[in-house]
């Protein structure tokens, strides 16, 4: 008797999961349509309606809602998934609740590129190819240093900690050779986050790699469960721990180099959305992921609209995510200590 109600609740369970899993996913959608009435110039919703169904509208208020908010809109919308679900991947295979999709000093070498596309005038597409190449080879030199010594969970995280310190301090000598007055500002706010100059040039390379990112992780992710477990555990059940945790790396790494080249850095979505995703849905990852992305496109969503609308100026996305995410994850955080049962 007991046991079927058990295995009565645990089917109620997975039912309401799904579907809470379902509405994470599809929660973005109204928020961008909700966005799109926000900014400078507020606009009514027949007429976001008209202009995204072609209809008889203003070639100004056209414009602004297909050319300026719609790409800028769905690019926080991947951002913000990218980083939640590389964060997610990450704090499960390292088994370690303070990982996030930094961790490998993606953001850092990503910010040597944009500042150096600075200093040498590149453009608007320089900076965004030349901080993608950079967060990609800072991450991968994170990752030579790990398997040359080993390839364990503590020297690829240290190995990390290591490259993010080094590009960092390469980020600071740059900007201590940039022009103070023309250069050294733009280097600075870049740093700060924003999503002010993205146009459909720039979210379709952003597409494309949140596409083989995002689709790789999901394929993968009930092998992720396996990865959570230790490393004699996960062999012994045949599974190429280390080409898995490799993949696993690249992938998420990508999300995170695509999304700092478009937005700049932007700290804790990555962090908090996998904890919130967590507490709703469970530590599976075939739940946690999906969850994971459809939270951190809505959070990402919500944080531009205050970002754009709050103040006169807009507001760069870091300082905003650190004045919210570190107060919520230290309530987190001491909630776990207060239940006793750690990090799940």
């Amino acid at each position: 008797m007991h046991a079927v109600s058990r295995g009565a609740k645990r089917a109620s369970w997975e039912v309401r999961r799904a579907g809470l899993v379902l509405a994470l996913c599809l929660l973005p959608l109204p928020i961008v349509f909700g966005s799109l009435l926000l900014g400078r110039m507020d606009l009514g919703a027949r007429e976001v309606w008209a202009s995204l169904l072609g209809g008889a509208v203003p070639e100004t208020v056209r414009a602004l809602v297909l050319r300026v908010r719609l790409p800028r809109l769905l690019a926080a919308a991947l951002v913000g998934a990218n980083l939640a679900v590389s964060g997610a991947a990450f704090q499960g295979i390292f088994r370690n609740p303070l990982v996030e999709s930094r961790i490998l000093g993606v953001s850092a070498g990503a910010g040597l590129g944009a500042a150096l596309a600075m200093v040498l005038r590149s453009g608007p597409l320089g900076i965004q190819g030349l901080s993608f190449i950079g967060g990609l080879l800072a991450a991968g030199l994170a990752m030579l240093l790990g398997t040359a010594f080993g390839g364990g969970i503590l020297v690829l995280v240290l190995s990390g900690v290591l490259v993010n310190s080094f590009f960092s301090s390469l980020v600071s000598l740059v900007k201590y050779f940039a022009d103070p007055y023309v250069q050294l500002p733009g280097i600075t706010f870049w740093l700060m986050g924003g999503l002010s100059t993205v146009r459909w040039a720039d979210f379709w390379p952003l597409a494309a790699a949140s596409a083989i990112g995002l689709g790789g992780l999901l394929l993968l992710r009930w092998r992720l469960n396996l990865l959570t477990l230790s490393e004699a555990e996960a062999q012994a059940l045949g599974l190429p721990v280390k080409r898995l945790r490799f993949l696993t790396v690249a992938l998420g790494t990508l999300l995170t180099a695509a999304s700092v080249s478009v937005s700049g850095v932007v700290g804790w979505i990555g962090l908090i959305v996998p904890h919130a995703a967590r507490a709703l849905v469970g530590p599976d990852h075939l739940f946690l992921i999906p969850a994971a992305a459809g939270l951190g496109a809505a959070v990402l969503l919500i944080f531009d609209d205050i970002a754009r609308t709050l103040l006169p100026t807009e507001i760069p996305l870091d300082i905003l995510t650190g004045l919210i995410g570190v107060p919520v994850f230290f309530l987190l955080f001491m909630r776990q200590i207060r239940k006793g049962g750690g990090w799940r």
